[in-house]
């Protein structure tokens, strides 16, 4: 089994996770949970899809169990498998299956990563029947009050690589989310990263004018996360134009020409 979603535990944090939301995302949620629904966050690689779930979790009172998602990932390392030791064979639950017995939101971050014989135990746990089977078992756990499935995933990346199949896609209540309008974006760079709001003003602006790079050789654009990144960086004496190729060009391209027209961008931005 994967030892590091062997590992995975539910908690529950003590300080409310910070999020600013940029429509009616909190409330469709919740509106979500109550039902019972499993919910899909469709979304650009770091527009605040993690931080969303983390926030609504603290929001719900609800244990939180999230899993990575990659290549790897079998059934087994979901749902648990039998263990050898001293005293003999013993069952082992996984994280899914921890989260279907404690009531726990379960959020699987990049579900289209995983293998799709993986996916495929999840839609029990999407539908009226709201079990999760153990073959190796022969039980069928029934899921405790409060427990959620959620899933994420990047459509703009993942259409040309991989998707989910319409049988598993329709079995979850889909909410797009993306990078924040400008003014709201700066407010959660100034927030997360302590810069001054012209800073973080600047920032935004330039990943702006980055962003209008997508589909025209640029794979990803930068992601709120890499603006706080930088700004963080300039806190520490950095000047902000070496923390923006240090934090958002270098990270989005090694193509010299892409790399080039980047600085061209952080250099006009912040003369």
């Amino acid at each position: 089994m994967d030892q590091s979603v062997h590992d995975l535990t539910a908690n529950q944090p003590r300080d409310e996770p910070w999020y600013r939301p940029a429509g009616n995302e909190v409330s469709l949620f919740e509106h979500c949970h109550n039902r019972g629904l499993a919910v899909m966050l469709k979304g650009p690689t770091g527009c605040g899809k993690t931080r969303f779930v983390e926030h609504m979790a603290w929001r719900l009172g609800r244990p939180l169990i999230t899993i990575p998602c990659h290549d790897d990932l079998a059934a087994s390392d979901l749902i648990g498998r039998y263990l050898i030791r001293h005293d003999g064979t013993v069952w082992q639950d996984g994280p899914l299956t921890r989260a279907v017995r404690e009531g726990a939101i379960c959020y699987l971050d990049e579900v289209v990563e995983a293998r799709q014989d993986t996916v495929v135990v999840l839609h029990a746990l999407t539908d009226y029947r709201r079990t999760l089977p153990i073959d190796k078992t022969g039980e069928s756990v029934r899921a405790a009050p409060g427990f959620q499935l959620v899933v994420s995933y990047n459509p703009g990346y993942q259409r040309m690589l991989k998707d989910l199949k319409p049988s598993t896609r329709q079995r979850f209540v889909a909410m797009d989310l993306d990078f924040p309008a400008a003014e709201h974006e700066a407010l959660i760079v100034q927030h997360e990263s302590g810069v001054e709001t012209a800073l973080a003003k600047g920032l935004v602006s330039l990943a702006g004018r980055i962003r209008q790079l997508r589909d025209r050789g640029l794979a990803e654009v930068p992601s709120t996360r890499l603006l706080i990144a930088a700004g963080t960086l300039t806190l520490c004496g950095i000047p902000v134009r070496e923390a923006c190729y240090a934090a958002i060009v270098s990270p989005l391209s090694d193509e010299p020409s892409m790399v080039s027209t980047l600085r061209d961008l952080v250099d006009g931005t912040f003369v």
